[in-house]
């Protein structure tokens, strides 16, 4: 019932239904894509949605997770629920059948949904796969991309792929745009402080990795950050009988207001991108200032356990290999631990993303755009990437690289030129039309003169007088 009342939208709201761009090919006669969408997460899938309705179908999406495993859902995000309030909406692209609690009426009815607190990570996962397969988006799973380069002599992009499964050689991809969405880290990587980095391996984990914890049962567990990933992961641990486990944070006090709830309204998930610059900068560094508190349920399903332990104002200052055991010095002692769980989060820092290497030295970062007041510096904000207002990098020399242009980095690293955009789910609403504006845009002026060349040559009568 559902899928015949979305294919009715689709139907009546599909005008214009022409295809209309322009298929180009290399000089060899190679075609080219229109764009490439380099991962297949809920971003990655709302975009590639999103320019499809606009009729742009020579596009591909590839992720490096096998299918149905795109993104963090049912790999290691940890939580129970997704963090933000059920009503979000965003992939669904305004349509009321598309969005989630239309899905989930379908599959459990009306009154599951009105008794649904938060949604279960594992249905939003079920709900992203199931729209990938009702829309028909077209993924290659388990590839990965490699560095862009630009070939100026066909107009594109040349992106390398290999496949993570083993299953055959690798091949080259040709694209007139690109989008980036590659997640969380995606502007950079997942952070691991070098005093811990340099451990043996056995020693310690993030919380980006497939974490054996049945492994730590009767263990000894120390957590670095007190964001909501640092609980989760000690929750789990708790669970599966850590004999303790600790947090430490370099703040003296757990934040307790969330700015992410501050944040969810008009102005600002739409408008952020047309402050100026001063003012972008001085509310995004506001928003990382409050810090990211974890939330109520989840704070609690750790504190239940007696066995765990917050220590704030406790940044870990050493880490030493001793006995087959971490040794973690702080400002208030010293202690020993079995494991360690590092959920310090990420740096965005795009010259450690294999996907620009060939592109970094021309990207245009915040550091070479603004200047802010000194008692404002922050190191992290600096090295973000100066978008335009599409999601678009820029130059950081004019003239020298114009096909940045064409690159879009639809990541969580957009957060301080566009607020929230690619990674988070509440700001796809507004982030997702900018996107494929800008993509669609770029296409038509591109081919201005082709296209003004059809309409002089146009001559279909309506009818003969």
């Amino acid at each position: 019932m559902l899928e015949a009342s979305l294919r009715r939208d689709l139907d009546r709201l599909e005008y214009p239904k022409r295809s209309w761009v322009l298929p180009r090919h290399t000089r060899d006669g190679q075609p080219i894509l229109d764009v490439l969408i380099i991962g297949g997460g809920q971003s990655g899938l709302a975009a590639a949605f999103g320019l499809m309705r606009e009729k742009v179908t020579r596009l591909l999406v590839v992720d490096d997770s096998p299918p149905g495993l795109a993104g963090p859902w049912k790999t290691f995000a940890r939580m129970h629920t997704l963090r933000t309030p059920k009503h979000l909406t965003g992939p669904d692209h305004n349509l009321p059948n598309l969005c989630f609690q239309s899905w989930y009426e379908a599959q459990y009815g009306e009154e599951a949904w009105h008794s649904l607190g938060l949604i279960p990570k594992e249905l939003w996962a079920d709900y992203l796969n199931w729209y990938r397969q009702f829309l028909g988006i077209p993924v290659r799973s388990h590839t990965r991309a490699g560095a862009i380069s630009w070939r100026a002599e066909d107009s594109c992009f040349v992106i390398p792929v290999q496949p993570t499964d083993g299953s055959g050689p690798g091949e080259t991809l040709l694209a007139r745009k690109v989008v980036l969405a590659t997640g969380i880290d995606g502007s950079g990587r997942w952070e691991t402080p070098s005093m811990v980095a340099r451990l043996p391996r056995e020693l310690w984990a993030h919380t980006r990795d497939d974490i054996d914890f049945e492994a730590l049962r009767g263990k000894r567990i120390g957590v670095l950050g007190a964001g909501a990933s640092a609980f989760d992961n000690a929750s789990v641990a708790l669970e599966r009988g850590a004999a303790e486990v600790h947090i430490f944070y370099r703040r003296k006090s757990l934040p307790t207001v969330n700015a992410y709830r501050w944040a969810e309204f008009v102005g600002f998930l739409k408008h952020h991108a047309d402050l100026p610059d001063a003012d972008r900068w001085r509310f995004i560094r506001r928003i990382l200032e409050m810090g990211q508190l974890p939330p109520h349920d989840t704070y609690h399903r750790a504190r239940a356990y007696p066995h765990f332990h917050l220590h704030g104002d406790s940044p870990w200052l050493d880490a030493q290999a001793v006995d087959g055991a971490a040794r973690v010095t702080t400002p208030h002692g010293t202690f020993t631990f079995d494991k360690l769980i590092v959920g310090s989060g990420t740096v965005t820092d795009l010259s450690l993303r294999p996907e620009l290497a060939h592109l970094i030295e021309d990207i245009a970062l915040w550091k070479d755009r603004y200047t802010p007041p000194p008692a404002e510096a922050n190191s992290d904000l600096a090295r973000h990437p100066y978008l335009g207002p599409g999601f678009e990098f820029q130059e950081k020399v004019p003239g020298r690289a114009p096909y940045l242009g064409s690159v879009f980095n639809y990541t969580f690293g957009c957060l301080l030129s566009l607020g929230f955009g690619g990674a988070s789910i509440s700001g796809m609403k507004y982030s997702l039309p900018k996107l494929v504006s800008s993509i669609t845009r770029q296409l038509y002026c591109e081919d201005k003169d082709a296209f003004f060349s059809s309409l002089m040559e146009y001559d279909v009568k309506e009818f003969e007088p």
